[in-house]
């Protein structure tokens, strides 16, 4: 029996639509062009490559569906003059009777035995499919959690996947798991795909090398020399003895520069004991080759302090440099870098201090501390961090390449960090693999038997041949509807054909009307369903039988369509699909009675709108006349434009000329319908013919809302305000 029937890209089954069902008897009203004929085609022909991404389950190798549609109409009467023959068992083969009946009863016993195979199937899938639903609910975190805060960064390793957990999921699954634990963590990922992707990513330019031109002072001799006065002088061996030539150096200062007249107070002692004779051996003591000295030290001080300053300024640059901050790799080196800067810097401080008290003291010897050292690890530093800033510019410049790369490395590591998950379904999947598998193979050995004897059941019809008894029902059925001018006789032993009483040896079945085809192939068909012994469950679709028929034969092919599917307690019976355009039919096949209707009948519509076809569950009370299913269908902007105004032209004839027998003429003369706002609509209104899609206007003249609103105006100005107000909700 089947249980869900899934049509998808086929005609105007645009997106999936499902039926789905649990009943016998399936009822499904929908009008002409909604999809009831690419449903019935798909019952029939359901292998053909048009309908490659449908589906239907429940249906299997002991099910034989029967469907009765303008396809079947065209392999039985279009195609050949003659019907084609009808078998049934032979009463006269007993032989023939009995092997059937027991590869029949083989059968249903083997068929029972594959169904419990079957359950248990559908029970392994089952369980698996609840774990399997964890499995992607846990794996799906990845998702959730790098698509939104602070790792959105990250949110286009996820591009492809972030749809769909099963899509999720299965790429996980596809990956290698690296044989260590990755050495690069989240943290890193989303550091570089800043640098790269982020607010403030950019090129920087490279750092240049600290250059310290003055480090060669440091090496200079005058330092260690302790710088005296001349030997010669009178006061040489005295100022020697005291060992105090730079406090007297300091004390020049206080003397006078110039010849005096008189002794003077000298500055140390505060006698008048300076003369014009202790001015000159004073000056005789710091002679030329000590001004020589002192001029150098103060020569090598200054162009030390200079190149000091410029080192600050390098400092100062350095450290408000942003690559320090936005190049994550650099954060990590400029602590170091700073602290190793600081260090040098105070070197070189110290050595500027050592020579200005150099200056000071000359005749004390100072050593200056190498600075050279130093400046070389700064400026590897400074290598390194160009290397690292080149390496940056590279993933500014080869941005979607770094990106790939960061993909690759943030997929390692998921599937690092979810290894425990998905080991766990690959476990799971090979044990269900497994024994499923064994299933599987049991119920293959089950099909071939139950093939074999199928074959057995063919062979043995080929005896049976029942043709007249055929022929006489539907003759008869054609006499119970009141059709007496033709009848159907026996052309062969395997094929009848239709012939008038009054010239039996013309060919008459083209002569026919479209409603008398229709009445001759549904006959044809209820005896090919009652005389086609397969020994299968029947499942009977039926598309539309009274499409071309006139009201005094529908109740007659709704009678025939009960008793022999609905009503029939023939068991072969297992389930019935009829399909329809009339509200009138569709009433007639409904069963009455609450109770019946609820235990075997199931209700579908079937609409069309932008969205392609689709079905809906439908209960009785839904059912109403072709009258209100227009005003539904008018009140779903979704619907077809020519199907729409149609519809609105069919409720303006259908109340205005049948039920209140008014001329339109005058309302449209009117305001507002006269207004040009309603000109497409007054147009189309008063055109001649609307028995066709086609008839319709231009569908850029069509606008829903005006449409609608035109409608209202009329109803109001002809004094039906409440009438449309009720029809319209």
């Amino acid at each position: 029996m089947i249980t869900e029937i899934n049509l998808r890209k086929v005609a105007s089954y645009k997106n999936q639509a499902t039926l789905e069902t649990d009943k016998k008897i399936n009822i499904v009203y929908g009008l002409n062009g909604t999809g009831k004929s690419i449903l019935s085609d798909y019952l029939l022909k359901r292998n053909d490559e048009k309908f490659k991404c449908c589906s239907i389950e429940g249906l299997n190798e002991n099910h034989e569906v029967y469907v009765y549609n303008q396809t079947f109409i065209q392999d039985n009467f279009f195609e050949s003059e003659s019907l084609k023959g009808i078998f049934t068992i032979s009463k006269e083969n007993k032989l023939a009777e009995k092997n059937i009946s027991i590869s029949r009863k083989e059968i249903e016993k083997l068929d029972e035995e594959k169904r419990k195979k079957e359950i248990e199937i559908d029970k392994e899938k089952d369980h698996f499919r609840k774990k399997h639903k964890m499995n992607l609910k846990r794996i799906w975190k990845i998702k959730t959690d790098f698509s939104s805060g602070s790792n959105y960064i990250l949110d286009f390793c996820l591009e492809g996947y972030k749809s769909s957990k099963a899509n999720l999921f299965n790429y996980i699954i596809s990956l290698p798991k690296l044989t260590k634990k990755p050495s690069e963590s989240i943290e890193d990922l989303k550091n570089k795909a800043q640098t790269i992707m982020g607010a403030n990513a950019k090129k920087y330019l490279l750092v240049s090398d600290v250059e310290f031109l003055s480090a060669s002072i440091e090496t200079k001799k005058i330092f260690k020399k302790k710088i005296v006065g001349a030997e010669n002088s009178s006061l040489s061996a005295l100022i020697k003895q005291l060992g105090n030539s730079d406090w007297v150096k300091f004390g020049l200062k206080y003397l006078p520069k110039d010849p005096i007249r008189e002794n003077k107070e000298c500055p140390f002692c505060q006698e008048r004991t300076v003369s014009n004779e202790f001015l000159q051996n004073i000056k005789d003591y710091f002679d030329d080759s000590y001004q020589s000295d002192i001029n150098s030290l103060k020569t090598y001080s200054k162009e030390y302090s200079q190149s000091v300053q410029k080192i600050n300024k390098i400092k100062y640059t350095l450290e408000a440099n942003s690559i320090f901050e936005t190049i994550p790799e650099l954060k990590k080196h400029k602590i170091d870098f700073i602290l190793k800067f600081d260090k040098f810097l105070r070197l070189i401080n110290n050595n500027r201090v050592k020579i200005e008290q150099k200056i000071k003291t000359p005749s004390l010897s100072k050593t200056l501390e190498s600075s050279v050292k130093l400046l070389q690890e700064i400026n590897n530093d400074i290598g390194r961090i160009n290397e690292l800033i080149s390496d940056h510019n590279k993933d500014i410049e080869q941005k979607e390449i770094r990106k790939e790369k960061i993909k690759q490395l943030f997929w390692e590591i998921m599937r690092w960090d979810y290894n425990e998950e998905i080991e766990k379904y690959l476990s799971d999947k090979t044990k269900s693999d497994f024994k499923l598998k064994a299933l599987n193979s049991c119920i293959e050995e089950y099909k071939t038997k139950i093939s074999s004897h199928n074959l057995i059941i063919s062979e043995q019809q080929k005896l049976t041949k029942n043709i007249e008894e055929a022929v006489t029902n539907i003759n008869m059925g054609l006499i119970d509807l009141g059709i007496a001018d033709f009848k159907i006789e026996n052309f062969s032993n395997n094929f009848y054909k239709i012939v008038r009483e009054e010239n039996e040896e013309n060919e008459v079945f083209r002569s026919l009307s479209e409603g008398e085809k229709m009445i001759i192939s549904f006959l044809y068909f209820l005896e090919m369903c009652k005389g086609s012994e397969t020994y299968k469950k029947k499942i009977i679709v039926i598309d539309d039988p009274i499409s071309s028929l006139s009201h005094i034969y529908v109740f007659n092919i709704g009678v025939l369509i009960k008793n022999e599917f609905i009503d029939s307690k023939n068991s072969d019976y297992v389930q019935v699909f009829i399909l329809t355009h009339s509200l009138y039919f569709f009433n007639e096949i409904i069963e009455r009675n609450y109770t019946k209707r609820k235990k075997s009948y199931k209700l579908f519509r079937l609409i069309k709108n932008s969205e392609g076809s689709h079905f809906q569950s439908m209960e009785h009370g839904e059912i109403q006349n072709d009258y209100h299913e227009y005003w539904n269908i008018i009140k779903d902007k979704k619907n077809p434009n020519a199907l729409i105004a149609n519809c609105i032209r069919s409720v303006i004839e259908y109340f205005f000329n049948f039920v209140e027998k008014e001329d339109l003429t005058s309302f449209f003369k009117r305001e507002p319908l006269s207004s040009n706002k309603f000109q497409a609509f007054n147009r189309y209104i008063n055109r001649e013919s609307h028995s066709l899609g086609q008839n319709l206007f231009d569908s850029n003249d069509f606008d829903y809302e005006v449409f609608k609103d035109g409608l209202q105006k009329l109803f109001e100005v002809a004094g039906y305000k409440n009438h449309y107000e009720k029809m319209i909700k």
